[in-house]
């Protein structure tokens, strides 16, 4: 395996990497906070709303929204650190 070769197969591990901890942060606030706790979160109010609605209705988009920025900030690191920012 050639250098380049090795150097693209880690910059592809760290991306996949990424990708997963940042899923599963996602799977968990949509799918844990807006379904399986529901209701021990519903016992929480922020102004008003029980926080588990609030993320099965708004929480779970905002996350992901703020997930995205998170993803772009770690691939642009990821690029320069791997010589791919061109």
């Amino acid at each position: 395996m050639s250098e380049k070769q090795k150097k693209a197969s880690a910059y592809w591990a760290a991306n996949v990497k990424y990708l997963f901890v940042l899923l599963s942060i996602w799977f968990l606030v949509s799918y844990g906070a807006g379904i399986i706790f529901k209701d021990s979160l519903n016992n929480f109010k922020v102004r008003g709303f029980k926080i588990g609605f609030w993320f099965a209705q708004q929480g779970s988009i905002y996350v992901f929204v703020i997930l995205i920025f998170v993803y772009v900030r770690l691939m642009n690191k990821l690029d320069k650190k791997f010589g791919y920012d061109d």
